[in-house]
């Protein structure tokens, strides 16, 4: 089933750049307060597990306001980041952030359908995405849409919401998506259905084994995940 941010006839990919769009200006802010800052652990924890791989060039797919391809640039030093986003006033947000701290000559940001990236084949040694691929339009043609512009031996790293099991804080967690959520989120940024996206988008994603599946099927080798947080979210892992 796939489901979309707004009640349109316009295609989800056209609907994710919208939202995006609009949420943009508070997004940091509200990622912060809604997650009680653990996302930026989990962050840490996923680039963590590059580390061995020692990257030359990694693109982040889904790249938002640059919070990944940011501390990726801080922790494993490589050649060089390439952020893409489909959201323009995102990616204006985290060109911001590189000005202010320097960054520019070491993280490109651009934009980009990551269903049809604009780079050749076997053009990064890695690629991340958080919080992104569950965005998709087409989720196994951005799969193999990645495995496509890494190179042979590349790692693909995704940090992505995942749906806890255990009792009781799968309840505790659903409702606190599902209802109070939304109201923060509405507060904040003034579009409310943005943030009961998030809870179906969770809802509808093929989470764990499934989505390993998936990333066998795109082309990726020695598939895993690791759950954090109770089952909050998960890092997958594979290789080209």
């Amino acid at each position: 089933m796939e489901v979309k941010p707004y009640n349109q006839q316009s295609t989800k990919k056209e609907q994710v750049e919208e939202m995006f769009d609009n949420i943009a200006p508070n997004y940091d802010l509200l990622n912060r307060v809604l997650s009680l800052g653990i996302d930026t652990i989990w962050r840490k924890k996923a680039i963590h597990t590059i580390k061995k791989k020692k990257p030359t060039h990694l693109l982040d797919i889904a790249t938002g306001t640059a919070d990944l391809a940011i501390e990726a640039n801080k922790m494993l030093n490589p050649g060089h980041v390439t952020g893409i986003d489909i959201s323009n006033e995102m990616l204006e947000y985290g060109r911001k952030k590189l000005d202010k701290q320097g960054l520019t000559d070491k993280i490109t940001l651009i934009k980009d359908d990551s269903e049809n990236l604009s780079f050749s084949d076997a053009s990064f040694d890695v690629a991340t995405a958080a919080f992104g691929v569950r965005n998709f339009g087409n989720l196994d043609k951005g799969l193999s849409e990645i495995n496509r512009v890494l190179e042979p031996g590349g790692q693909l790293i995704v940090l992505e919401f995942t749906k806890p099991v255990s009792f009781p804080f799968k309840q505790l967690f659903n409702i606190y998506f599902k209802y109070f959520l939304p109201v923060i989120g509405k507060f904040k940024s003034k579009d409310s259905r943005a943030y009961k996206y998030l809870y179906e988008s969770v809802q509808a994603f093929p989470d764990y084994d499934q989505f390993l599946e998936r990333m066998k099927k795109a082309g990726f080798t020695d598939c895993s995940y690791k759950k954090l947080s109770l089952g909050i979210c998960a890092i997958y892992q594979g290789f080209k």
